[in-house]
């Protein structure tokens, strides 16, 4: 383990461990957890598409896959505080976009979905279609498009962030991830507008950074993703977030960038050590990958 609070370890976590990646599978992380220990869960599971990891199977049966979420949503439940939040980034494939609706049937036993988001990778506006905003003056096409070879299915453009609490009840702060109006006449007119400042709503553009050449795992998710979920809840110095699919180290480093504490599970090796690896270039000032 690395000198201070950050590192990898292997032993159970004491209560409220801060700033480590237990190299374990999740379920077996999770049950070394006491009850509502953290505050904040935000993670991606495998979508069981076939993708290729070092050594996750992601084309189990579809029942065992979905066996597996629901225990992962109990033991998830068991281990959020009452007023947490849980974020699950979850997507399909255009021949099978059914998956993140099955697995979310899952969770429905444990949690209420207090709010369904929509993670846009790639958008385009044409200029007749957005009215008459200074900023757009063209046509625009924007983000990570990756064209699929297929004439029946269309491009995945779009991912999904589930919202799961115990209640649906837990209040957020939604203008941590607030924009600005584009109609400057709202500010005072509306009750509620006394800023220029307007909740971001449920559907959010966060694009892949352009640098992939050291992304060791097929199925990152940007750093500004992680960062929108844990601003939206609300935290301070205290709160611990936790990835039970750490991959490598997105969620840990949005966490050290925010001042929250994180802890992460990730069963592959290889991951882990390039998880600390990227912890240690961020600390250092050098990470150009996220």
């Amino acid at each position: 383990m690395h000198s201070g609070e950050a590192g990898r370890e292997d032993g159970a976590p004491p209560e409220r461990t801060r700033n480590v990646i237990l190299q374990v599978d999740c379920l077996e992380g999770m049950r070394r957890l006491p009850d509502a220990s953290v505050e904040i869960i935000v993670t991606s599971p495998p979508y069981n598409i076939g993708k290729i990891y070092h050594t996750h199977n992601d084309q189990l049966p579809r029942d065992h896959y979905l066996a597996w979420m629901g225990d992962i949503a109990r033991e998830a439940k068991r281990i959020l505080s009452h007023e947490g939040s849980f974020f699950l980034n979850i997507g399909g494939k255009p021949s099978d976009p059914w998956v993140p609706f099955d697995v979310i049937q899952q969770f429905r036993p444990h949690f209420t979905l207090q709010n369904a988001i929509h993670w846009v990778k790639s958008i385009a506006i044409e200029k007749a279609d957005a009215g008459n905003y200074d900023a757009i003056r063209s046509d625009v096409a924007v983000g990570h498009y990756q064209p699929v070879n297929s004439n029946r299915f269309l491009s995945q453009s779009h991912e999904h962030i589930f919202h799961f609490t115990g209640s649906g009840a837990v209040p957020l702060d939604k203008l941590s991830i607030g924009v600005q109006y584009q109609d400057k006449s709202n500010i005072g007119r509306w009750k509620h507008a006394t800023r220029d400042l307007r909740e971001r709503g449920n559907v959010w553009f966060i694009p892949y950074s352009t640098v992939r050449s050291r992304r060791a795992h097929p199925t990152t998710f940007p750093e500004k993703l992680p960062e929108m979920c844990i601003k939206l809840h609300g935290y301070d110095r205290h709160t611990v977030v936790l990835d039970p699919f750490m991959g490598i180290g997105t969620t840990a480093i949005a966490c050290l960038r925010l001042g929250a504490g994180y802890i992460g599970f990730e069963i592959d090796p290889y991951y882990c050590s390039v998880a600390e690896e990227r912890i240690e270039d961020f600390k250092a000032g050098t990470l150009t990958d996220s």
